[in-house]
Order: structure tokens, then C-alpha cells, then sequence
């Protein structure tokens, strides 16, 4: 038995790698993405760390090329879903026994995996599959991920560390134990990096998972479920499942072992959850923990005190950069009537440089969105903008899916400030923008408050410091990651834990110790060293003459 008390400490985060022409890392890049496109692999689920194969196939395609396949999956059955929690329940009990340096030091490994080995081909395949540029994909499926691991290893040693007081006649000790069942992570496409923190987050703190990735990340997620497994994360502790999302959601919240889930996705889909999990609560061994971030509706806003220039490339990369498809991507601005016209002067002069294409191809800023039905879905509000009254297209408006799902960066100008694709989610290279009197930036400041019921990132961009206190201020609750003179993405662990709440989420901030805390249920333990012996109080004595 070890007995040295042993902490991680604060790691650095992880170097991104820019991928400039003549760069060692751009050439060893470009051959993982040629030997991935040249191949089609079969992608099963894993059980108990066995690969299951249903013969319930789908196809992996890329965004970019729709009819190019990268992979051919098996999707599981409610058959599987049910081996899986018996897979998972049965490998708890190790697994949360398991010391938790010896968790997190399987952790670490994981993230060197990411780092060194296996780097070019999980970002390769985020490239290929989820259509990234090589930087988004950098940033995303090594790096975050890494720092995801990382961070949490270190935030778990501050966990475990925090206990409480004792005096000379107790000892008293916190436990933090695992949740009494397993945890249901659900993860999305648009970045590798949550798919891994959803896993292993409550992993880490000692709990199994079931993960239904999602069906248009599944080349990536694979991948990284193998990784996981290489690095030592012991069979059954993650159980990967692709397939449908509502087969395997209906087996999960029957099951009296459901413990948790752990989710990121839209808003409509986790409200669909929590509501689920409240009609069977009756059912469960404990209460369920339930953690989501969802959908947001990110703005920026403006004062007429702005750099015009930096609003400007906030505002082409906020809301343009991986196609919009980022939960916090700048969807509406506020911009003050006197900055409008040189600002969209210079977005467009910039957009004049920007080229759309393939991902193989290192030119292109923007690619495709991820698949037929969020192309049609945002196509549908370009189109109402071009025939209402109440919008103008002032920047792009076209698309073209022939080849791969492409939609050209768009802003649309509301003339009202009511109109619809100022409060509703998008998830698309599309920015709506009102603009305001100048002398109304108090009263557009509660407009912007109230208009959208998410609160997930948002931004004020302000030389002037009143405006910047008073932005503080009145957008307090719009959300739970604000940025002062930056573009509201690109939140980086350690740095800026992430999430926001109203309609966006649970606010449990991934990439903080308050993600963690979700994913553990304490026990204090008090030990009293001299137990008394006569029940009788001094209070009780009878009083003396």
C-alpha cells in the first residue's frame, strides 16, 4: 500500500501547433489525412472492451465530400444497450475501488497519447469526419483534450485534498465517493474534446460511463475509444455505443442503475431528458445527477467607443470560424449605428480573402457544415431573411450541397428588433446584426438581455470603461462566459471553465473542479476517540444551595 500523499500539480496547457507552410507538423498532418480519405474502415461498438458487431450498418461520410466514405458502422440494438450496463456495473466495483492517483495516472497517459502518438490521426479524422480546418481541429481534438485530462487530474488532487475540521476529541474525514450506478454520457459533433470530457470526467472520479457518440463524430470517437483503452482504462469502465439516440436513451432511463447523465447537445433534446428522467425518478436507486450544456444564441455588442477594426474580426471569426457550428459562436451583434458602415466595409473586404472548400486543402477557412439536415435547416432562414420585409442580406446568402454540404458566410441585417433569427439558435455561418441609435445603448443592452432565452457567451466591445461596467452589469445572467473587447468562442480549460445557464445549460463549467464535484456523492466520516459513557448532560445535575 502506498502511503505518500501525492498530488498532481497545475499542468501548462497544451501547444497548439500552427500547421505554416514548411512546418514538420504540417507535412506528417497532410499524410494522416491522405492515408485516412484513402480508406474505409468497419467501426463496431465496444462492450466490456469487446468490439460487437450488430450487422445494423450506417456509412461515415465527409462533410465536405458527402458521397466519399470514410467508415462503415455498426449500430447497436436495445440487446447491446442492456450488455453494456451489465458490462459497466460489472467493472464499477474495481474500477471505483481503484486508488485515485492510479485513475488519474491513467488519465495522463491518455493525454500523452494525444499529444505524441496518436495526435495526426485524431486530428485527422476530426478534420475528415466533422469537417474542421486544420487549426479547428488543433485546437479541438488534441489540445482541449489533452487539457481536459490534464486540469482534471490536477483538480481532482485539490478534491480529494479538501477536508474537514478536527479537534482533539474527533477526527472527522471526507470521502468522496463514485454515484451509486453508471453515468450516461451523450456527446456531440462538433468537438472531439467534449466527447472525451464527458467520458472522463466522471471516470476519472471513479464511475463507469455509457457514451452514445454522436453519429456524424463517430470516425474521432472511435479513435479516442481506442486510446482510451490503450492507455489502461480498464474494460467496461466506458462502453461506446453508436447507434440511435432514442433506442438507446429508452433502455437507459428504465434502468434502476441510471445514476447521471452527462450531455451536450441541443436544449430541446436535454428538456426531452430531464422530463424522462422526472417520470421514472420513482424508478432509480438514487437521484439521477443530470449535467448539460445546450443550446446558446452568442452576441456580441458594440459601443460606439469600439475599435472598429477588432469588432470587425471578432465578428468574421466568431461567427464564420468552424461554419458557425460551435455552442459558442457569435450568432447576433449589437452594433451602434455609427461604427455599421466601415465595420461591414472591413468584414467584407476581409471575406474578400476568404476561401470555402475541402479540409485537405489548407487555404480554406471555411468548410461545410456537418450533414443534410443542418444544411437544410439553416438554408430555410437564409431564404425567409432574402423574402422578408424585416431582413436584408448584406454578406453572402448563397450555398450549394452538390458536393458537399457548403454554405457561404452570411449576415443578415434585422430592421426589426424582434425578428427571428435573433433569438433562435442557427448553429450556422449566419450573423444576425441589429443596429441601434447610438444614444439607445442602455435600452439595447436589456433589448439583448431579453430577446434570446439561452445565456451561454456573449461579449462587449468598448474602449470607453462606463460602457464596459454598465455591459457587466445589465447582461449579468446572459451569459455564463462573457468577453470584454474579444470574440465570444474559443474558451480555453484552466483559463475559462465553460458553460452557461437559462435555456443553455446546467453551468456546471467544464474545465473547472465544479464539473467534477457533479460526478462524486460525499461521505464524511467522524471518528470520536473517547465515546462517553453516562448519557446524562451537566445541564441535568441538580442545582446546589
Amino acid at each position: 500500500m502506498n502511503h505518500a500523499v501525492f498530488q498532481f500539480r497545475e499542468p501548462k496547457n497544451e501547444p497548439v501547433n500552427s500547421y505554416a507552410p514548411g512546418t514538420p507538423e504540417r507535412s506528417l498532418l497532410q499524410e494522416e489525412l491522405e492515408r485516412q480519405y484513402n480508406e474505409v474502415i468497419e467501426i463496431a461498438p465496444i462492450i466490456g472492451g469487446k468490439e460487437i458487431k450488430t450487422g445494423k450498418m450506417g456509412k461515415v461520410v465527409m462533410p465536405t465530400e458527402h458521397k466519399h466514405v470514410l467508415a462503415n458502422y455498426h449500430q447497436v440494438t436495445e440487446k447491446e444497450v442492456k450488455m453494456a450496463i451489465e458490462a459497466a456495473m460489472t467493472a464499477k466495483k474495481q474500477w471505483e475501488n481503484t486508488p485515485w492517483v492510479e485513475r488519474c495516472s491513467v488519465m495522463m497517459r491518455v493525454a500523452e497519447l494525444l499529444s505524441k502518438k496518436y495526435r495526426y490521426l485524431i486530428n485527422a479524422a476530426t478534420m475528415l469526419g466533422q469537417g474542421k480546418s486544420p487549426f479547428q481541429a488543433e485546437i479541438d481534438a488534441p489540445c482541449e483534450a489533452i487539457d481536459f485530462l490534464r486540469f482534471n487530474a490536477y483538480y481532482a488532487s485539490k478534491i480529494y485534498a479538501q477536508q474537514p475540521m478536527s479537534d482533539n476529541t474527533t477526527i472527522n474525514r471526507m470521502e468522496y465517493r463514485p454515484l451509486e450506478g453508471f453515468v450516461y454520457a451523450i456527446s456531440p459533433f462538433n468537438f472531439t474534446a467534449i466527447a472525451c470530457n464527458l467520458n472522463i470526467s466522471p471516470v476519472l472520479m471513479g464511475n463507469v460511463t455509457l457514451w452514445k457518440p454522436a453519429t456524424t463524430a463517430i470516425l474521432s470517437n472511435y479513435y479516442l475509444m481506442k486510446i482510451f483503452k490503450e492507455a489502461g482504462i480498464p474494460d467496461g469502465v466506458i462502453n461506446f455505443l453508436p447507434g440511435s439516440g432514442a433506442v438507446i436513451s429508452q433502455v437507459i432511463f428504465a434502468s434502476p442503475d441510471f445514476a447521471g447523465v452527462h450531455f451536450t447537445g441541443s436544449t430541446s433534446t436535454f428538456n426531452n431528458f430531464w422530463k424522462t428522467i422526472g417520470e421514472n425518478i420513482a424508478n432509480y436507486k438514487t437521484y439521477p445527477k443530470i449535467v448539460g450544456e445546450t443550446g446558446g444564441k452568442d452576441f456580441i455588442f458594440a459601443h460606439s467607443s469600439a475599435d472598429m477594426k477588432a469588432l470587425a474580426v471578432a465578428m468574421l471569426r466568431g461567427a464564420f470560424e468552424y461554419q458557425g457550428q460551435k455552442c459558442s459562436a457569435a450568432s447576433r451583434a449589437y452594433i451602434p449605428k455609427s461604427l455599421w458602415d466601415n465595420t461591414l466595409y472591413e468584414i467584407k473586404t476581409m471575406m474578400k480573402t476568404v476561401k470555402t472548400g475541402d479540409v485537405r486543402d489548407f487555404s480554406n477557412y471555411v468548410n461545410a457544415v456537418i450533414d443534410e439536415k443542418a444544411f437544410q435547416s439553416i438554408v430555410q432562414y437564409v431564404e425567409r431573411a432574402k423574402a422578408s420585409p424585416d431582413a436584408e442580406i448584406v454578406l453572402g446568402g448563397n450555398y450549394d450541397k452538390t458536393t458537399g454540404y457548403y454554405i457561404e458566410p452570411t449576415i443578415i441585417l434585422a430592421k426589426k428588433p424582434d425578428y427571428e433569427t435573433l433569438s433562435l439558435e442557427l448553429f450556422g455561418p449566419v450573423l444576425t446584426v441589429y443596429v441601434y441609435e447610438d444614444e439607445q445603448y442602455s435600452e439595447t443592452l436589456r433589448l439583448c438581455d431579453q430577446t434570446s432565452p439561452y445565456a451561454l457567451t456573449g461579449s462587449i466591445f468598448a474602449n470607453d470603461r462606463y460602457a464596459v461596467i454598465e455591459a457587466f452589469e445589465t447582461l449579468k445572467f446572459a451569459a455564463g462566459n462573457f468577453y470584454i473587447n474579444d470574440k465570444p468562442t474559443g474558451a480555453v480549460v484552466g483559463n475559462q471553465p465553460f458553460g452557461g445557464a437559462r435555456a443553455s445549460g446546467t453551468n456546471d463549467k467544464a474545465g473547472s473542479e465544479l464539473n467534477l464535484y457533479r460526478w462524486v456523492s460525499p461521505r464524511c466520516i467522524k471518528e470520536t476517540l473517547l465515546p462517553p459513557t453516562d448519557y446524562r448532560y451537566p445541564f441535568l445535575e441538580p442545582e446546589t444551595k
